[in-house]
């Protein structure tokens, strides 16, 4: 039996002796278990012998007609068939890692972008990256921007400039905002409205927390709406801000993507566009600065905006 040197540290058994001792103990046989693992005989149970040395317990019994495990070696035979699956997933998901739109991708997006776009989204990816792991989070900026500082989330589609150190933003497109109001209005079917006509207009906006609102009131502030002139803040989502649009309660701004999903279904609506330059956003993706992926992440943006040009937007050239 081999024995351990009393007083030294224990040595670290290697991959190559558990992997010749693993195949030792699914065919109880040397000659059959080098062959297995592409190993000769003698250094199949020399490795076996350095392992036995290693742990300071015999696992083998050798006889001439057959070979048998040890009490202690049918237990660590388990131990070592557990290692060697965990070190193969490791080197599945470094191969992972290394191969680009492989793994997963947590991609967070703002309310107001992802009901519009993520068909878009999904679409590319399952056509273009079918190995790639989607995963989608939808949250406020605040929310997602402290995600991906935390690392919880690995990229972004939101509305920019977000103006925070250590994020990078990759350009998608620029989208006009279109003024949504009941079907009878004044403004309605125009399409060379005035910034100006938001100065006195019953504003209807969403929750705080939005960026979508504060975009809103920095048009109503360049068009020269004065702080006094009514906003009514009382939706959590457009689909419900709309509803109230319809019902006369006032008008909102929706960014042109938004406007087919929210007002086709609603006859009782109207909409109006604003005479050029029209007031808009900017949709863009967002990562940590020197992301190990951002070579990947520039891709797919790239590849995002050759599938929005279809879209009512104005597509960005990638660099801004």
């Amino acid at each position: 039996m081999a024995q351990g040197i009393p007083g030294n540290r224990p040595k670290q058994p290697s991959l190559s002796q558990l992997r010749a001792f693993a195949a030792v103990a699914e065919h109880l046989h040397f000659r059959d278990a080098a062959a297995a693992i592409g190993m000769s005989q003698p250094a199949l149970s020399g490795a076996v012998s350095a392992l036995e040395e290693a742990l300071g317990v015999q696992l083998i019994e050798r006889t001439t007609r057959k070979v048998l495990l040890s009490p202690a070696g049918e237990r660590l035979a388990v131990r070592a068939r557990a290692v060697l699956e965990a070190v193969g997933e490791l080197m599945e998901e470094a191969e992972a890692v290394r191969a680009p739109f492989t793994g997963v991708l947590r991609l967070g997006v703002i309310p107001t972008v992802a009901p519009y776009l993520l068909p878009t989204v999904l679409r590319l990816v399952h056509e273009r990256y079918p190995e790639l792991d989607l995963q989608v989070h939808e949250e406020q900026t605040s929310s997602l921007l402290e995600g991906l500082a935390a690392g919880r989330l690995d990229l972004l589609l939101l509305a920019v400039p977000l103006g925070v150190p250590g994020v990078a933003e990759l350009p998608l497109f620029d989208e006009d905002f279109v003024l949504v109001m009941e079907r009878d209005h004044w403004l309605g079917g125009r399409v060379d409205i005035p910034r100006e006509a938001l100065r006195e207009l019953p504003l209807l906006l969403l929750d705080e927390g939005h960026c979508l609102r504060d975009q809103a009131l920095d048009i109503c502030r360049e068009a020269g709406r004065t702080e006094g002139a009514p906003v009514t803040t009382t939706a959590a989502g457009l689909s419900t801000l709309v509803q109230l649009v319809a019902g006369g309660l006032g008008v909102t701004l929706l960014p042109r993507t938004a406007v087919p999903v929210e007002t086709g279904r609603n006859d009782a609506l109207a909409t109006g566009y604003f005479a050029d330059p029209a007031p808009s956003r900017r949709v863009a993706l967002a990562m940590r600065t020197g992301a190990a992926r951002h070579e990947e992440f520039e891709e797919f943006a790239a590849a995002l905006r050759e599938a929005m040009a279809a879209l009512p937007v104005r597509v960005t050239t990638g660099d801004g």
